[in-house]
This record gives structure tokens, C-alpha cells and sequence, in this order.
């Protein structure tokens, strides 16, 4: 069965679905067969990065979906993401460029700058050099991944552009209320990337008795949970049944009193951030990684 995830409008009017596919830690023949399977389900929305070393991949599995039939490439919303060992005017711009060369692509739905590295410095530059791409047409929405409130001020104030999107580790027990306050305020989109927070949060007392209560799976709930606030989510599976299931989700809703008892969890011990901190990572030696 096909599933369309609703969309949600960005600052710049364009439309991105709600729900995608992420695909870190795919690769290969594993990665094109899931992004064929998910496009297959009703995926509309793919979610890669220079550093994840699939884009070719995603990208022939993208173009065989097309030559099939199964989509409309129109229809898709693909985002890639330069790393920061390609932080700058000019590194930025290559970095574009060979993403799009290695996914086949004429263009991108959405490019995003994947850490700030502000040790560096150097992720204004990057992002207005992202921005003049977007002037030339071959990439439709610009972003950031993975920012906080006092780059993002630096951002806006010296370039003048709001990001359509900020990427980040988004999960229960680690919900970002200040920073979706934020966002909300400036008209940035909130994307959770790890929004089943690695999994740890499956056998979660909260989260099983509300699934108990729905009759769905705790990942169902978890990512009900996030579109329900308005949160674009990425979850990430190479499973069938999951890949069905994490999309199966706009067919019933949670109560306001199950969304609280979920953003509830960020004040228990032991829940938080599980990732790294985008204010102290990467450190100068930890660059390239």
C-alpha cells in the first residue's frame, strides 16, 4: 500500500513532506534497494549527505524509480548536505557540485550546511556560497543542520537569510523545546535526524503504554509524536515492515495529554542528548571526521 506523507510549507514556499527517509549508514546495493522500496511506499522525501559516501546510490536508485514509472523526479524532495571539511566560498560550491554529479541530479529540493564547526569559522561564507547557488536555480530550498541559537543569530544578522530548515538531533526525552521556540519565532522548519533516538527509546514504559493505548508500534508513536508539533521527521530503516510502518502514521492521532506525557520524558534522568554537541564538536583534530 502507498502512503503520502503531508506536506509542510518552508519560508521560501516551498513544500517538503513531512516524513522521509533517512539513509545514513547505507550503502550500496542495500541502500538502492531500500530507496526503491521506500519511494515504492510512498517516500517522497530522501534525506543523504556528502559524508555519508551513498549518494551515488541514492541517486541510482532515485533514477531507476523514474525509468520505471514509479515517480516523477517533480515528485521527489531530495536534500544533501556539504560537510565541513568543505567549510568556504569556494570548497562549499565544489562540494554542491560533486553531490549533485554523484547523485545523477539536475538539482537538489534542499542543500544544507551539515555542522556549523564554528571553531572554524567559516560557516557564513559556506552558507552564503549556498545561497548564490540557490540563485542560479539548481537547488530549490537552503539550510543548516545541527545549529543553535547563537550561530543561527550570527547567520541571519550577516547574511540576511533566514535557513528554511535547521537539521537536528530530535527525539523523546531530547525534544529541543528552546531551540523549536526559536525556530518557530524566526520561521525556521524544525527536521529530527535520529528520532527514534537510536532505538534506546523502543522499550520505554511512556512510549509502550501509549502505543499499548493507540494500537500501534512505540516507533509509530514516537513519530506521531514529532509531526503531530510540526516536526519533519527522517527516521532511518532498511526493513521493509519498518520502512511501511515508520510512514503508516497519519491515520490516527495522539491526544494532547499522550503528546505531553512524551515531551514530558525530557525532564527524567537518563534521557538527553545522546549525539555530539554542536557547541563543543567537532574539536580542530576531529575535522575530517
Amino acid at each position: 500500500m502507498t502512503t503520502l506523507a503531508p506536506t509542510v510549507t518552508l519560508n521560501d514556499g516551498t513544500e517538503i513532506p513531512i516524513v522521509g527517509l533517512g539513509t545514513w549508514q547505507l550503502k550500496g546495493e542495500e541502500c538502492i534497494r531500500t530507496v526503491r522500496r521506500a519511494i515504492e511506499l510512498g517516500y517522497r522525501h530522501i534525506d543523504t549527505a556528502a559524508i555519508y559516501g551513498n549518494e551515488e546510490a541514492v541517486g541510482q536508485a532515485i533514477r531507476d524509480a523514474i525509468a520505471a514509472g514509479d515517480v516523477e523526479r517533480e515528485e521527489l524532495f531530495v536534500t544533501s548536505k556539504v560537510w565541513h571539511s568543505h567549510h568556504g566560498s569556494a570548497e562549499a560550491a565544489e562540494s554542491f557540485q560533486e553531490s549533485l554529479h554523484r547523485l545523477g541530479l539536475d538539482y537538489l529540493d534542499l542543500f544544507l550546511i551539515h555542522w556549523p564547526y564554528p571553531q572554524l569559522g567559516k560557516f557564513v561564507e559556506t552558507f552564503e556560497s549556498i545561497a548564490r547557488i540557490q540563485g542560479l536555480g539548481t537547488v530549490q530550498s537552503i539550510g543548516v543542520a545541527n545549529f543553535y541559537e547563537e550561530v543561527l543569530d550570527e547567520l541571519i544578522e550577516r547574511t540576511g537569510i533566514v535557513p528554511a530548515v535547521n537539521q537536528v538531533e530530535l527525539h523523546p526525552g531530547f525534544s529541543q523545546q528552546d531551540l523549536r521556540a526559536y525556530h518557530a519565532e524566526k520561521g525556521i522548519k524544525t527536521e529530527a535526524w535520529s528520532p527514534l533516538g537510536r532505538g534506546i527509546l523502543l522499550q520505554n514504559p511512556v512510549i509502550a503504554d501509549i502505543a499499548d493505548q493507540v494500537g500501534r508500534s512505540p516507533a509509530q508513536v514516537m513519530l506521531r509524536w514529532q509531526t503531530q508539533l510540526g516536526i519533519i521527521t527522517i527516521p532511518k530503516s532498511a526493513r521493509e515492515e519498518r520502512l511501511a510502518e515508520n510512514i503508516g502514521i497519519f491515520d490516527y492521532e495522539l491526544s494532547e495529554e499522550q503528546i505531553e506525557r512524551i515531551s514530558a520524558l525530557d525532564h527524567e534522568r537518563g534521557f538527553g542528548r545522546i549525539f555530539n554537541d554542536p557547541r563543543t564538536w567537532p574539536a580542530e583534530q576531529d575535522s575530517e571526521q
